[in-house]
């Protein structure tokens, strides 16, 4: 059986930025991913950066290093992640109160500047200014996700690391010490473990029997070819229905509904925006669900017509558009924050995912994660009295960092997780 320091399980863009992290410091990894050709949420995300969003001194200072990191990534890694910065426009909805929804701005890093809808318009043209009554702006990060993975993997064979694609099936206990990880076809033995499997990582820890916070999205966008229509800006509406969405159906009251089948927990939501890449392709979205069932399947006809009647509203030159339907499962938690560290009564075993909220902080908490693997003392990842569950924006029910990506997904920065017999 061969053995590493590291088994990293799940090849999206958080466990190719920790594989890399971590061989750096000089570990044998194995970064273990089930599919080839790449369908998940780093795959359909809009790959936005929101260094903007930090709400206290610790995850400001994340985004700030997280912003710097990427501005840097594509020389570091020998490869273009794409990086570049844009506006990001955040549409209020005519009949709304700009001015309130302002304010549920003003309490980060870089407070968003309120545009008046002829603004708004001057800024992107593309823009219904019938549809708004204003917008925010704020300049906003922007990388390839594809590109970026790409980069980190290619970045982390070159330190000696090692990529299988091979569906994982499960752990290898000792005791309640994780020595190991099955998949279909071979069996790996490891001092620790890392699941980085975004929404997939709470099935994969429940079969381990822990429970670590993790829930999860379907996730469905359209995607076009490179088109000639030029899309200036990032836009999002500055009221996220996703935040509370996320919020209602991972209440302690309901947390049980996730582990039956066949459960719906809210209905869906849609969250009408698109952001063109450097290629000349859109991603147009978003509508998301929150079902029990990963396999769960729905209509993609009426999520199709549902999306292009969202975007006609706002963009409506999109809304036309020949577009292919897609969907992903995307990460997420109780309090918008990452879920990050080690798992408790489960020596060897640790969390990193959860990342819906943001993008942006992933290469600094992946450093973050690799130094404290080493020994050197870090607050963002062992003492669960420091996490800060904090205020997020776009509808009350919202707490954590603001999350402006769209769909980037997996959301706390310490995983103090517990066993079925804690619950």
């Amino acid at each position: 059986m061969k053995s590493y320091d590291w088994i990293v399980v799940g090849g999206g863009i958080t466990g190719a930025a920790l594989s890399y992290e971590l061989a750096k410091k000089g570990f044998a990894v194995l970064l273990l991913e089930r599919d080839a050709t790449m369908q998940n949420a780093t795959r359909f995300s809009y790959g936005g950066l929101a260094y903007w969003s930090g709400t206290t001194d610790l995850t400001r200072q994340l985004c700030r290093e997280g912003i710097e990191r990427h501005r840097h990534l594509s020389a570091q890694l020998d490869a273009d992640t794409e990086f570049r910065e844009l506006d990001l426009l955040l549409t209020i909805d005519a009949g709304n109160d700009v001015e309130k929804v302002a304010a549920n701005y003003a309490h980060f890093a870089i407070v968003p500047q309120l545009l008046s809808v002829a603004e708004a318009g001057e800024l992107e043209p593309l823009l219904n200014k019938s549809a708004i009554a204003g917008a925010l702006t704020v300049r906003h990060g922007h990388i390839s996700p594809t590109a970026t993975n790409t980069a980190y993997c290619q970045g982390f064979l070159r330190l000696g690391g090692t990529i299988e694609f091979a569906e994982v099936i499960g752990l290898i206990q000792e005791g309640n010490r994780i020595s190991g990880v099955k998949t279909v076809h071979e069996s790996y033995a490891c001092k620790n473990a890392v699941v980085c499997a975004g929404g997939w990582s709470r099935s994969f820890l429940k079969a381990a029997g822990v429970s670590a916070g993790v829930y999860f999205t379907r996730t469905e966008i359209l995607e076009t070819a490179p088109v000639d229509v030029k899309l200036r800006t990032l836009v999002m509406p500055a009221v996220l229905k996703r935040f509370e969405l996320e919020a209602e159906s991972s209440r302690n009251e309901v947390d049980f509904l996730w582990d039956e089948p066949g459960k719906e927990l809210q209905p869906p939501i849609l969250d009408s925006g698109a952001i063109q890449f450097n290629d000349g392709s859109l991603r147009i979205g978003q509508l998301s669900r929150t079902l029990s069932d990963l396999n769960a399947k729905v209509d993609r006809e009426t999520s199709e017509t549902a999306i292009r009647a969202g975007i006609s509203k706002v963009l409506p030159d999109l809304a036309g558009l020949p577009a292919t339907w897609h969907e992903c499962i995307v990460a997420f938690s109780a309090d918008n924050l990452p879920v990050v560290g080690p798992i408790a009564d489960r020596p060897g075993l640790h969390v990193f995912s959860g990342f819906s909220n943001p993008l942006v902080i992933v290469p600094a908490l992946a450093e973050r994660f690799a130094n404290w693997a080493v020994g050197k003392e870090d607050r963002a990842i062992p003492y669960p009295t420091l996490r800060e569950p904090l205020r997020g924006t776009g509808t009350p029910a919202g707490n954590g960092i603001a999350s402006l990506h769209g769909l980037l997904s997996p959301s706390r920065f310490i995983a103090e997780g517990r066993t079925k017999k804690d619950r």
